[in-house]
Formats: structure tokens, sequence, C-alpha cells
């Protein structure tokens, strides 16, 4: 039974007897006494609990050093050096088959590593050559969804970073809001909506570990303008231009997907895809000072209307990313290997 005044008997003793004695001080020392008895009590309770995946504490607080682990435990597994790192989403994996001479790890392997649990993403991490560059590849990302806190979900950017990355290319499936847009376009980022980020949900909260980056990083500009240039280049000498969109991205926390009145909110604040990810780990890489780009396969329209009796599902999801993963594959390709144009040396 919990301890409390009313069913402790020696409380009781030592209450009326003070009580009778007209000892209201030492009343008040016991009670305090005992409020700090059942404190404790309360943490050797909660500390006893088992948490949830990534929920050890409200902010849970990773160390430079718990990075540099992960970082040197790679290191000393491959003889990769990677400049480029690509974030695959969901069903877009295929991305690392282009890289030749591969070292492979499941993410269990690695120390420090999250896992990643949904449907599309195999949870490896795959370093390779891509057209003469050294990349580092994920096949599968983290999400708040899946109960990760945002410093895991964001663990893998700060690891690349002590690898020696310079560039990550980040790709993402994403529900369009934009009327133009059709299912199988692909939309080149120019800027992103953190809606989590808005409620305070931000991967940088916490002390700032200056040898990442500043306390107060911008984030205008933060998808590299050459970069995005460059894509639109290819896509039109590679002859698929009529399908590349460019616009701006929106991140929620998921797992549902949009009620209509929440598509309305965010086609009126000019939002041309929506998903449930990617924003987290492009701020940590803005922080750490290395460049970004991004693109978003559209792989479903988003319901904005009552009348209207589509719907959208995960496996729908996964098909259209399958329908373009030779044309993204392409396109990323080409990305690496002309990275060292306009000094943008990868």
């Amino acid at each position: 039974m919990p301890h409390s005044l009313e069913t402790c008997l020696l409380c009781k003793c030592w209450y009326s007897l003070l009580w009778n004695s007209l000892l209201p001080e030492l009343l008040l020392i016991l009670c305090a006494r005992h409020c700090l008895f059942l404190l404790k009590s309360l943490a050797l309770n909660l500390s006893a609990r088992p948490s949830a995946i990534g929920h050890t504490s409200p902010l849970p607080i990773l160390l430079y050093e718990d990075y540099q682990q992960t970082a040197d435990w790679l290191l000393s597994q491959t003889q990769h050096r990677p400049k480029v790192a690509i974030i695959c989403g969901s069903g877009l994996g295929m991305l690392a088959d282009a890289l030749k001479c591969q070292d492979s790890f499941k993410y269990a392997d690695i120390p420090g590593f999250p896992q990643s649990t949904v449907q599309g993403h195999a949870g490896k991490l795959v370093f390779g050559d891509l057209k003469g560059k050294t990349c580092v590849c994920m096949q599968g990302r983290f999400h708040m969804y899946e109960g990760h806190s945002l410093c895991k979900v964001t663990f893998p950017i700060r690891v690349f970073k002590l690898l020696g990355v310079e560039t990550v290319i980040v790709t993402n499936a994403a529900g369009s809001l934009n009327d133009t847009y059709h299912c199988g376009d692909i939309m080149i980022i120019k800027d992103h909506i953190n809606f989590p980020g808005f409620a305070g949900l931000n991967p940088l909260n916490g002390p700032n570990e200056e040898r990442f980056g500043p306390r107060f990083p911008p984030m205008s500009g933060i998808y590299d303008k050459h970069l995005r240039q460059m894509a639109f280049d290819i896509c039109k000498t590679m002859g698929f231009a009529q399908f590349v969109q460019e616009g701006v991205y929106c991140m929620v926390g998921g797992p549902n997907f949009e009620s209509i009145a929440e598509a309305g909110l965010l086609h009126k604040l000019g939002v041309d895809a929506v998903g449930m990810s990617t924003a987290p780990e492009v701020v940590v890489a803005g922080h750490c000072g290395m460049r970004v780009f991004g693109l978003s396969l559209i792989t479903n329209k988003v319901v904005k209307s009552y009348e209207d009796t589509e719907s959208v599902n995960h496996e729908s999801v996964l098909e259209v990313s399958k329908m373009r993963s030779e044309t993204l594959q392409t396109l990323v390709t080409e990305l690496v290997s002309r990275m060292d144009i306009n000094n943008n040396t990868a």
C-alpha cells in the first residue's frame, strides 16, 4: 500500500501528539519530511518504469561524445570517407543500389543508432562510391510518430558531420496540396515549414553544442540554390523536366494523414507538399554548416474537399515510389557527379 498521511499509523500518532501538544513548528517539519518522502518515492517509480522508445525524459540530451562514439565505430568498420549523405524516404531505398563497392550495416548493429519500424524503410546504412564521389546512404529514416525523440530522429546527421560529410541530400514521399501537381511529380524543395517547431519541438532544443554550430542558426536559404538549379538543368538534359516542380514542403507530426480542415489550412499557407519528416534533419544539417538539397516525390493528392471520395494509404505511397524509382536514381546520381561544377565541390 502506498505511504500516505491518512493510512500511516505512525504519522497519525505523531499528528495527534503534536496537535495536542500545540507544537505547530514540529508538525510543519513532519509534513515537510513526509512530502520529501513522497517525492523521492515518485522519482524512484518513474525511473523504474520501462520507457517508450526514444522517450527516456521530456527532453533527452545526447552529448558530443555519443555522436563521436558512433562515428568512430563506423570509421573503424569501413575505408569509405563520405562527403555526401543521402537520406531515402518511404519506398526510395533503391537510391542506395547505385553505390559501388558497398559496405552495408544494419541499424541494429551500429552503436547508438535508432531503429526504423516503418514499411518501406530497410534500416540499413550503406557506404559506397557514386560517380567518383564517396557517399553514405540511409535506407530508411526515423520519425517522431515512431516514438523517437527529435535528437534521435536527427542523430545520423551529426554523425555524418563527424564522418566528414559536407552535403546532405534528403528525399521523401509527400502529398500534394498544389492543384497543378500530379502523382509521380518530383518536387525540388526550395523551403519548408516545420510545424512541430512552432509547438517547441525542435531538434536544437537543450544546451547548444558549439562544436556543431551556433545557438541561433539561420534557416533562410537553407536549401542550396546552386544545387537546385543544377537539378533543374539535369532534368532538362535527361528529358523529364515536364514532371519536375519546385515548391514549399511542410512537415506535420503524423502518423495520421491530414484532415480536410488541416489540408485547407496548409493550402492557404502556401504549402505545396506535406509529409511527416525531413524538416528536423534539415534544421540540424544547417546547424552543422552542411549544404542541403531536398526532393519530394508526390505520391498522392491531399484530400481538401468534403465531397472528394479519394483516400490515401501507405501502400499506395509505396507504389508511386516504385514507379519513379529509376528517374529519382538518375537525378540523384547525376547531381552527385556534377557537384564539383560552379564551385560546388562536394
